[in-house]
């Protein structure tokens, strides 16, 4: 006999008969509970629990289609989409999960020196700045390869096969290649005492100067003697080789100076001049565009709100045939988003649609999260922010902490900006589910960048930001978990179908047992009359 003809009938025969008193038993009492468990079959709980089983196997299957095909959850871009509005909910940021990724990432990484890096054109200096950090934490804030990378440039610049000709060259000379830094400023001061030395006051500036007033002071005297070397090597470099060499590495010298003299008169205050000095020294050197002054300049211009000689400079270097960077493309987004981000809102702007201005500004912030997705979560204050290190790896978590930790500032002074960022960083993921495997307007991303920051960031107590990251939706998690479960549970049903029954008898007993004590309560203080009239409406 059927089992649910058997339990109704039964139902119907005994409140008929009174049996049934109105009360805990209309919604299943125990007794008529326990005794339509006894009447289901093991069969039923296979075909229960094995319906189940496919029902959520074909959910899993086609929300990782979904995903694999336009990178977020279906179930979870329907649910914010058009459950959230009818709820009342407002959705301030795009759906979609940032931290896509390709499962065969992690088994393809590239060594670090298929990475190239690049000297931080904002680095801090070491005595005045990343030494003071030490004292007041006890950390350690550069690596040690990446001071390894600072010494190779110092004795790539600084240096030169003629050094043997000047006395306090030779010592410099030395002096870079020492590790211990007391005693590189010991070699330094030697160096001096033969005669004023360009590179040893550099090296004292950098390295021992404990203020930046200091730093400065040291610097001038280094522009004052590395300008008298420039001169003299100026007159012969085209006497030799040997002459060549050593006029080039005065240029470097000279350049170097001339650009941390500016960076102190920024971080002292003195902005307008810094911006001066920067200029003058684009325009005597412009074939130096390794040094990558511009970001500099950029810096010093949005610090005093001159936006429209940011946006000169953007015009100059933000070309297609030269290399990107963080600061050209997140500058150029900035701009964007200041015509803009003052009035804009996710609401109006999903009820209305984007205008001509606002979806300028999107796609260039769509640009720039391409280039390098690790910023965002700096400038939006979602990870703490470390001292930036002495090189950076473009498109790297490394180039993010730099960027983020000098323009940061710029972005709050914007008003709206941070919000209009925060609404649609998050959307450039749909438009590139795998950027591992291709790019949308940059080449494709590379795969090397977490070893290289690894070796450029400490990590004793800072956690490199991984991107791409495989981070997959919850509800595909969920469906996965819930496939697991019955798939097991249909299994166990199959082998043990008597104990599998007395386990889901016990379970809905135990299920049901707080209703039922809740029942009994409400029972047993109102009237039976009253509750016999409310059960018969």
């Amino acid at each position: 006999m059927n089992s649910w003809v058997l339990f109704s009938d039964t139902c119907r025969y005994r409140m008929e008969n009174g049996w049934l008193t109105p009360g805990p038993a209309m919604f299943g009492t125990e007794s008529s509970l326990s005794m339509f468990l006894n009447t289901l079959t093991p069969k039923f709980y296979v075909a229960l629990t094995g319906t189940s089983s496919l029902i959520s196997g074909l959910i899993l299957i086609f929300e990782w289609w979904y995903f694999r095909k336009y990178g977020t959850s279906f179930i979870e871009q329907v649910s914010v989409s058009h459950l959230r509005p009818l709820l009342g909910g407002v959705d301030s940021s795009s759906p979609s999960n940032p931290n896509t990724s390709n499962g065969e990432a992690d088994s393809n990484r590239q060594s670090v020196s298929e990475c190239k890096v690049w000297r931080n054109p904002l680095n801090l200096f070491r005595g005045a700045e990343y030494n003071r950090y030490t004292w007041v934490t006890g950390r350690e804030p550069l690596t040690y390869y990446d001071m390894n990378l600072s010494a190779q440039d110092h004795q790539t610049f600084f240096t030169c096969d003629s050094d043997h000709l000047r006395p306090a060259d030779a010592i410099m000379q030395k002096a870079w290649r020492e590790r211990n830094p007391q005693a590189r400023i010991s070699a330094a001061h030697e160096a001096l005492e033969l005669e004023d030395c360009a590179t040893a006051y550099i090296l004292l500036a950098e390295e021992e100067a404990t203020t930046i007033m200091e730093a400065e002071r040291l610097f001038k005297q280094a522009l004052k003697a590395g300008e008298g070397c420039y001169r003299r090597s100026q007159q012969l470099q085209h006497h030799g080789t040997q002459y060549e060499a050593q006029h080039r590495r005065d240029t470097n010298v000279l350049v170097y100076i001339k650009r941390r003299l500016a960076m102190c008169s920024r971080k002292l205050g003195r902005t307008r001049e810094a911006v001066k000095m920067m200029r003058d020294l684009m325009k005597e050197f412009p074939l130096l565009s390794m040094f990558n002054i511009h970001e500099n300049l950029l810096e010093s211009l949005l610090e005093l709100q001159n936006y429209a000689d940011v946006q000169a400079v953007l015009a100059k270097y933000d070309d297609i045939s030269l290399p990107k960077s963080a600061t050209i493309c997140y500058t150029a987004a900035l701009l964007k988003a200041r015509a803009v981000s003052d009035k804009f809102s996710p609401e109006a702007a999903s009820r209305r649609g984007l205008s001509t201005a606002e979806m300028n500004a999107v796609e260039a912030i769509h640009r720039a999260v391409e280039f390098n997705p690790h910023v965002p979560k700096y400038l939006l204050e979602m990870k703490s922010l470390i001292l930036p290190p002495e090189h950076i790896l473009k498109r790297g978590d490394s180039e993010a902490i730099a960027y983020a930790f000098f323009h940061l500032q710029h972005w709050k002074r914007v008003e709206g900006a941070l919000n209009l960022l925060h609404c649609t960083w998050e959307g450039t993921f749909r438009m590139i589910p795998y950027p591992l495997e291709k790019g949308h307007l940059f080449y494709p991303y590379p795969i090397c960048t977490e070893t290289a920051d690894r070796e450029l960031l400490p990590t004793v107590f800072h956690e490199v930001s991984v991107y791409p990251k495989k981070e997959l939706p919850f509800f595909i998690l969920f469906t996965a978990g819930l496939c697991s479960f019955t798939a097991m549970l249909a299994l166990l049903t199959h082998q043990f179908p008597e104990l599998m029954g007395v386990f889901a008898k016990a379970f809905l007993s135990t299920l049901f047992a707080p209703l039922n004590f809740i029942m009994e309560k409400v029972e047993s203080i109102l009237p039976s009359s009253l509750w016999h009239q409310l059960t018969r409406i």
